[in-house]
């Protein structure tokens, strides 16, 4: 009885050692993609009235948890009974990030045509406040959905091999990670300015400490944000040259005297280029008929 008891106990602090090893490897893997997730969200958070932010934040988080929860179990029955559809929707997924990366990059360097949106044009009415409001919470959900199958995805390739068990606690901790932390990540950087704010409203003195904290949080903000952008975008690149290079056999080995963060981030902008140029392509076709 003893025996047995100890015995299960060494199962159990294996697996655990295992979902941790794992858990580290499929964290790095997902790195970029939630780098990504938190310029996008953080962008897509702010611009609200200051005390609408937290509520709104709060609102796609809970949104963000229930795509979690419609994501999940689809991607484990893939898992068990047929793998190989992970795998084709990993590297569709990595052709989509290398597309969204790729689309950046071209947007910066190209000049394009804005929307433009007058500033001085503000709801009077409380209830068309709350109507951007909730577009704007389903905008930002279904971008997380998005995001999210690709969170899971590359955290179940990273786990393909191991036992369904494995699979699901290191998955789920991916996924709750990728609420938890980013939202929470997200809720400090939108209330920056704020907390900046009332830094310069501490004391009545000019160019206090307070003072220079405050307004370095406040002018701050926008450069998080931007930065978080750059960084996502070199991110996106990253990753989805690195589901290729693991994934499809003729680049394992393609360049191997070449660094590996060299050549995954340079078959991601080639591919991502290749898409976005089809997908340009393709409208311009259609745009003629």
């Amino acid at each position: 009885m003893a025996s047995g008891f100890f015995a299960i106990l060494d199962d159990v602090a294996t697996l655990l050692d295992d979902v941790a090893t794992m858990g580290k490897v499929a964290t790095k893997k997902t790195a970029g993609i939630l780098g990504d997730d938190l310029a996008v969200n953080a962008e897509k958070a702010s611009g609200f009235v200051s005390k609408r932010e937290l509520p709104v934040l709060w609102a796609i988080t809970k949104g963000s948890l229930l795509n979690k929860l419609i994501i999940l179990p689809i991607a484990f029955l893939l898992s068990a009974f047929a793998p190989w559809v992970v795998t084709l929707i990993l590297v569709l997924g990595g052709l989509y990030l290398a597309y969204e990366g790729a689309e950046k990059i071209y947007e910066f360097f190209v000049p394009h045509e804005h929307t433009h949106i007058p500033t001085d044009l503000k709801p009077v009415e409380k209830s068309d406040i709350l109507e951007m409001e909730k577009t704007k919470i389903k905008s930002a959900i279904l971008t997380d959905f998005i995001l999210s199958i690709e969170i899971v995805i590359i955290a179940l390739g990273t786990v393909l091999n191991k036992p369904l068990v494995t699979q699901i606690l290191v998955v789920s901790f991916i996924a709750l990670l990728a609420t938890i932390g980013v939202y929470g990540l997200v809720a400090l950087i939108v209330r920056m300015d704020e907390f900046g704010a009332r830094l310069i409203r501490l004391n009545g003195e000019d160019n206090s400490i307070s003072d220079i904290i405050g307004r370095f949080f406040v002018n701050a903000l926008p450069w998080v944000i931007k930065s978080l952008s750059v960084i996502g975008t070199i991110a996106l690149l990253l990753v989805s040259g690195g589901i290729f290079v693991h994934n499809l056999p003729f680049l394992h080995h393609l360049f191997p005297s070449v660094p590996d963060l060299i050549v995954e981030f340079v078959v991601g902008l080639l591919a991502g280029s290749l898409v976005l140029l089809l997908i340009k392509t393709g409208k311009k076709l259609f745009a003629r008929q």
